[in-house]
């Protein structure tokens, strides 16, 4: 059975091979803060998770099911 939460190795290793273009020795000598640092780089910085009033807001303006 496949953890979850199990790292995504297939990703980072397309990501940082293929579009960072790093050679794997550059790669598998890098920190993980400073393979976030690239990702950020690439990416920037990740949308902050939703509030509770946002949520409701777009359950709102998105429902599930049609309200009369």
């Amino acid at each position: 059975m496949k953890d979850a939460r199990a790292f995504p190795w297939a990703e980072a290793l397309a990501i940082g091979l293929g579009t960072l273009r790093l050679s794997p020795d550059a790669f598998w000598r890098m920190t993980p803060r400073e393979f976030a640092a690239a990702l950020r780089g690439l990416y920037g910085d990740p949308a902050p998770p939703f509030d509770r009033a946002a949520f409701d807001a777009l359950r709102e303006k998105f429902p599930d099911r049609r309200t009369k």
